[in-house]
């Protein structure tokens, strides 16, 4: 009885073992397919990134195919591969069963002793195989699960997220509450974020051409623009959302879950949560709270990263995306299939929404925002009708063709007088992607200053001091609300100091010692971020 027990018991163990064999095989696989997967569309990422971007991917208006490619690279292979191994060792070892069972009937008669030995060399030679497969299986086993791991790690910068939890720093020792000490000379406000839209690329040594040199021509200092020189993207940031909050709310884009490991609202940004960031204070509830109406036009899914709840959450009350320009009859050649609406035609209904916007503005003396994000330039690039290719690279002869929309766009406000009493700002939300899937290697790849294109344009402006130099994206909320009008005591929001401010406040995050600063912005904070997800009641 107790040798049957035993056994079985045996039995369930050798079961198991393998079935542990084949989960860490299939573990291996995925850590590194994601990680191919993630390095070839978005280069290598932030674990802040992948929890509040990747996993929000849509399949309509959002990454369109990626979201396929990543079910069938990421769910399917990995699993048929290990069910391929498992099956492969199956027959495997009931082959050598049945060789073993019906091993040939030796002669007898006076060789059983020469028999005897034959046999055992048989079987030592048997078992050196067996040892040397077992070997070469265990590690083959180990490559795979050690290789996923590492380049998992590597790729989602797992490293850094373990230095970061491990700060002394908290964002909330350095965040400021923005604080309107006046409102009397606010005004329409425009604000353009330019998809990848890095100042690089206007270095005509560097590329083909200047890929910005159609919207320059018309946001010139000579006509009263103004810009920051060498304008940097944040510390952690680098991708659309963590652009959009960074310039809005003025702090670096964080979910509550990486700093706590707790089920936090932001691990439903992929679809229910009803607020974002909602114990922030960010651009749109300040104009929202000074009589101003914002909305936001954009050619893809906004349900995206969760960008409709962000907007939600910070006063926008109208938002128009993929699903409302296939609403207005908009002909499908002016659609691309991974993303959404050109630039043509996003700037199009642009012209049309700002004339709706300004009309009101005058008849009710209440201004508005009108915010925007452009598209053509998200990488894999479309070519559509009415863009001219005339580089070898595709992707300059795109920038130029987005560039143009927008400085149509800005045309069309100075032809019908709007930049008489209305700021804009033109901003990209982050510099380019640099994945392996991604034009200008050679190019970026070592580049010592990639920055970030802007332009400002204030009505009447004083433009003779300039724009304080070298700031990062954190800095544009409170530039936007000063060119806005509004008056910032302190010329303080967030993190950022406003580039209209001749000099940083004591005591603010911008005065900090560089190596500070960055430290500060890759710390995980959580007990900011757990307030700032919270809601408004537990605002930091």
């Amino acid at each position: 009885m107790s040798g049957r027990i035993l056994h079985a018991t045996r039995r369930v163990g050798v079961v198991l073992g393998h079935v542990l064999v084949y989960v860490l095989i299939w573990a291996g696989l995925v850590l590194l397919t994601a990680a191919a997967g993630i390095r070839f569309y978005w280069g290598t990422i932030s674990v802040s990134q992948m929890l509040m971007n990747l996993v929000s991917v849509e399949t309509d208006g959002g990454g369109g195919s990626v979201v396929w490619i990543g079910i069938l690279g990421i769910g399917v292979v990995p699993v048929l591969i290990t069910v391929g191994i498992a099956v492969g060792q199956h027959y495997r070892r009931r082959a050598r069963r049945r060789r073993e069972e019906v091993r040939p009937a030796r002669r007898s008669g006076g060789n059983d002793l020469r028999r005897a030995r034959h046999r055992g060399g048989e079987d030592s030679r048997s078992g050196r195989r067996q040892w040397i497969l077992r070997t070469v299986s265990t590690t083959l086993v180990a490559a795979v699960v050690i290789g996923g791991a590492t380049a998992f790690s590597t790729t989602v910068g797992m490293g850094d997220y373990i230095r970061a939890a491990n700060s002394d720093y908290d964002l909330g020792d350095h965040y400021v509450e923005p604080t309107v000490t006046s409102d009397a000379d606010k005004r329409n406000l425009v604000l353009i974020f330019l998809e990848s839209g890095e100042a690089t690329l206007e270095d005509e040594q560097l590329f083909e051409k200047d890929a910005f040199a159609p919207l320059k021509e018309v946001t010139g200092a000579a006509d009263g623009w103004q810009s920051v020189e060498d304008f940097q993207q944040y510390e952690g940031g680098g991708w659309t959302m963590a652009g959009l909050v960074g310039t809005q709310c003025g702090v670096p884009l964080k979910g509550a879950d990486t700093a706590t490991g707790s089920s936090a609202p932001s691990n439903d940004l992929g679809g229910g949560a009803d607020t974002y960031l909602g114990g922030l204070t960010c651009l749109g509830d300040v104009l929202d709270e000074h009589g101003y109406t914002s909305a936001f036009l954009g050619g893809a899914n906004a349900s995206f990263a969760a960008k409709d709840v962000f907007l939600e959450t910070h006063g926008y009350s109208e938002e128009k995306d993929l699903s409302d320009w296939r609403a207005a009859g908009e002909q499908e050649r002016s659609f691309r299939s991974d993303w959404g609406l050109s630039d043509e035609r996003l700037m199009a209904n642009a012209r049309d929404e700002i004339d709706r916007l300004h009309a009101e503005a005058e008849a009710t003396g209440e201004p508005f925002n009108l915010s925007m994000l452009t598209l053509d330039t998200h990488e894999p690039v479309h070519v559509y009708d009415y863009c001219d290719v005339d580089t070898q690279n595709v992707v300059t002869s795109v920038y130029s063709c987005s560039m143009t929309q927008v400085a149509g766009f800005v045309d069309y406000m100075k032809d019908q007088g709007y930049l008489e009493d209305t700021a804009v700002v033109i901003t990209g939300d982050h510099v380019k992607h640099m994945s392996a899937g991604d034009a200008f290697h050679e190019q970026l790849d070592h580049h010592e200053n990639r920055t970030v294109f802007n332009r400002i344009w204030v009505p009447g402006g004083d433009t003779r001091g300039g724009l304080r130099p070298g700031l990062d994206q954190l800095n544009l909320y409170p530039t936007i609300l000063e060119a806005a009008g509004l008056t910032l005591q302190d010329h303080a929001a967030g993190l950022g100091v406003s580039a209209f401010a001749p000099e940083v406040p004591a005591g603010s995050a911008q005065g900090m010692d560089p190596d500070a600063y960055s430290e500060l912005l890759n710390s995980l904070s959580p007990l900011f971020y757990a307030k700032a997800w919270a809601g408004r009641d537990s605002a930091p």
